[in-house]
């Protein structure tokens, strides 16, 4: 139970991030071009992070099947979940006038995707190692500051009130905190293959997040920077997983 409520702890942490993030953009007028930047450098982050975090964590606990079943398992239901809302999405704006405030609504609805299955692995590694693992919360904490600058921006700029905002972003930050919870308290007693497989799941999630949603919407802005944010952003947390280790 102690590593559940560890779990719950920081998995709050890395979402209360996404607050950090509309904060910023409610109060500060934050470039674009800082924006994207910071999304490439954490993309990076997040890359580094799931392959020596995540994925070698899976294979060690399970082996190769339960990694590979799980990376397929994760990167469908991000997928799948992605396509539902936007054809949602594209619903919604067929019938509405005002798309900039539907459409930051979906990036918050992406950002709770999104925000699931990294608390989760951030549970699961408190289960795996006993403690939080910093180069996997950090990459989780600088990604989410971003997605909250990104949609804040633009439901502010339709009228959006800042205590409905404010009221959002603090349900996501909690949702994650108990994704966090759930991951770690409902696998805690698990075999190896099965820790495993939920591992390399929230893997296969984050990886097809980072390439469905990060690197494009940094590279709109930075263009031929976004390579060298996301190998910066790489190093740094392989560094930080050579020190830590």
């Amino acid at each position: 139970m102690f590593a559940s409520l560890q779990a719950l702890l920081w998995g709050t942490v890395a979402g209360s991030a996404l607050l950090l993030g509309s904060g910023a953009a409610w109060w500060l007028k934050i470039p674009k071009l800082w924006v994207s930047a910071i999304m490439a450098f954490g993309a990076g982050v997040l890359i580094s992070a799931l392959a020596f975090e995540l994925v070698l964590e899976a294979y060690g606990t399970g082996g190769l099947g339960a990694t590979l079943g799980g990376v397929i398992v994760g990167a469908a239901l991000y997928f799948g979940a992605n396509r539902l809302l936007d054809w949602r999405t594209g619903k919604r704006q067929a019938q509405r006038a005002d798309e900039q405030d539907s459409s930051g609504s979906a990036l918050a609805v992406g950002a709770l995707i999104d925000g699931i299955p990294e608390s989760v692995a951030l549970g699961l590694t408190v289960v795996a190692s006993a403690s939080i693992n910093p180069a996997m919360l950090i990459a989780i904490f600088i990604s989410n500051v971003p997605e909250g600058l990104a949609s804040t921006a633009q439901m502010k700029a339709s009228g959006k009130k800042g205590s409905s905002i404010a009221l959002l972003w603090g349900a996501i930050a909690i949702s994650c905190g108990i994704a966090a919870f759930l991951g770690s308290l409902l696998l805690e007693s698990m075999t190896g293959e099965v820790l495993a497989f939920a591992t390399a799941v929230a893997a296969g999630g984050i990886l097809t997040m980072i390439a469905d949603t990060m690197v494009p919407e940094a590279y709109k802005v930075e263009h031929d920077y976004t390579g060298l944010l996301v190998t910066l952003g790489f190093l740094a947390a392989f560094s930080l997983h050579v020190i830590g280790g």
